[in-house]
């Protein structure tokens, strides 16, 4: 009974009750059975007349003290792996996807696809020079430089492996290597490059091969044709 109320302080976490996993339900029974023999054992041993007792079954006595401490071992550890595991899974749960519009009060204007006989790999977002625009999503930066055509560009590695690309830019706010999060600045829109006028060119590749962003985005919940964000969504699709 003493084991009982010394372990019952384990099974819960603020108000909510965690229930008990049937293999520590067992291990718990069992390591009360031990630990009462060997309790017995000790008593046995500390008594004026446990000269008494039979030699053979005081060693059994105390082998049965040692196994008890050994399954009560193992119960506080399948203890411990249960309530890490659940934490882990409230913790998973706490932290949902989040994609987000590159920037704020632009005009949606070229789209992906063929343009004078030529693939358009992005979308075009107009937007006066000098406006912040932001990661799309968490990752890594792996471009922050000149970068042929797009002029001062931004591309960054999500953790899927999918890559953004952020072109045409005034100004870059970030370095490469420097990890980012969904909403942090990387840049200001710009002119710079092979450009007809401020705006900022996003591109999506996956695995090295540009996709139209606007429903890949829109997967995320993100129209950036629309410029309608869920800041919290689920990935439907890769």
């Amino acid at each position: 009974m003493r084991q009982q109320l010394l372990d019952e302080p384990d099974r819960y976490r603020g108000r909510r009750r965690v229930p008990t996993p049937p293999r520590s339900r067992y291990a718990a029974v069992v390591t009360t059975a031990f630990v009462g023999a060997g309790v017995v054992a000790l008593g046995a041993s500390a008594m004026p007349d446990a000269k008494g007792v039979s030699p053979s079954v005081l060693d059994e006595l105390r082998q049965a003290s040692v196994t008890s401490q050994d399954f009560a071992d193992r119960a506080n550890a399948d203890d411990r792996a249960s309530r890490d595991t659940t934490r882990l899974a409230a913790d998973d749960a706490a932290e949902p996807e989040v994609w987000l519009l590159p920037l704020q009060g632009y005009e949606f204007t070229t789209p992906y696809g063929m343009r004078g006989g030529e693939l358009h790999t992005g979308v075009d977002l107009v937007a006066p020079e000098g406006t912040p625009y932001v990661s799309i999503h968490d990752g890594t930066v792996t471009k922050a430089g000149w970068y042929g055509g797009y002029g001062y560009t931004v591309i960054v590695r999500h953790a899927d492996g999918s890559e953004a690309i952020y072109g045409h830019s005034s100004q870059l706010s970030v370095k490469e290597g420097q990890q980012v999060k969904a909403g942090d600045q990387l840049g200001l829109v710009g002119n710079t490059g092979h450009s007809y006028g401020s705006h900022l060119h996003v591109e999506v590749h996956v695995k090295g091969e540009p996709l139209d962003p606007v429903p890949w985005l829109q997967e995320r919940g993100v129209d950036i044709k629309l410029q309608v964000e869920a800041i919290y969504s689920d990935v439907t699709a890769s």
